[in-house]
């Protein structure tokens, strides 16, 4: 998932970090209710 992102991007897979989490139980995800997704980019003008 890094290189095919990194690839897009045309960046290094150095620069790509990918974390994981449960929701515990909570909310209804933690439920198997349904699914979600979060996306944090940080941008720079170089």
């Amino acid at each position: 998932m890094q290189e095919a992102i990194a690839n897009i991007c045309n960046i290094t897979f150095k620069d790509i970090s990918i974390k994981a989490t449960t929701t515990e139980t909570m909310g209804f995800v933690g439920r198997e209710e349904g699914l979600v997704a979060y996306a944090t980019v940080l941008l720079a003008k170089v």
